[in-house]
């Protein structure tokens, strides 16, 4: 048995299990609608606060959640399809089950932001937009439910696959942050510290201000009506 060795680092992981969350929150409360409606729009506002955090630990991150990390997995592709993938972290096709996830939970969130329900709904930057460009919007944003249902099916059924053929459990180390070293030259993740955690916190809340539309000026009260006697 080898030894174990840090891969994926704590905010990493914390953000995982939130955006686990958040997601699930959302296509519920997206499907039940009704009174519901309020609970999905925070559930929006988080996943864009997550997903920007996300977008700054890819540089601030520890060694494994890192961009140039990701980007060497992916170039290795060739070497994945032949057998020879030896490193930690996310292999090729998880990078790019993570490039699409996060690329379409981004589409969908940021999308949210302008769509109505023509009843009593708007999300908090629809009056940024046109009537028409709104419709649209929520149009694909629909439709938007379905390719994520599937991205997640996918998901899933490359967690077990892993865990049924290679015997590899990929959802351990995302609990605990360590995995067994199989070869030598596996180093464990570094950086990531309390101080890029912080920026990327800052970077997650800014995010959320500015989708969450409080900084659009309020239209004024309504007179009060003047006594009928």
């Amino acid at each position: 048995m080898g030894r174990k060795v840090r891969v994926w680092d704590g905010p990493l992981r914390i953000f995982h299990w939130l955006l686990v969350i958040s997601v699930t929150t959302a296509l519920y409360t997206g499907w039940a609608g009704g009174g519901l409606i309020d609970w999905h729009a925070r559930a929006g506002l988080a996943i864009i606060g997550l997903l920007s955090f996300r977008l700054a630990w890819l540089l601030l991150g520890s060694t494994y959640a890192r961009l140039s990390t990701l980007l060497c997995s992916l170039l290795a592709l060739p070497q994945y399809l032949r057998g020879d993938w030896r490193q930690l972290g996310h292999n090729p096709l998880g990078v790019l089950s993570v490039f699409a996830m996060l690329g379409m939970l981004g589409w969908q969130a940021v999308s949210g932001l302008f769509t109505n329900d023509d009843i009593a709904f708007t999300g908090p930057l629809y009056k940024l937009v046109s009537s028409s460009l709104s419709a649209e919007m929520t149009s694909l944003h629909r439709l938007g439910f379905w390719i994520i249902i599937a991205l997640i099916t996918v998901h899933i059924l490359a967690i077990v696959l892993h865990a049924v053929i290679k015997k590899h459990n990929l959802v351990k180390p995302m609990i605990t942050g360590t995995t067994e070293q199989e070869y030598p030259e596996q180093k464990s993740a570094q950086g990531g510290h309390w101080l890029a955690f912080m920026c990327a916190l800052a970077i997650a809340l800014g995010a959320v201000y500015l989708a969450s539309g409080e900084w659009q000026s309020k239209p004024p009260p309504a007179p009060a009506s003047a006594p009928a006697w």
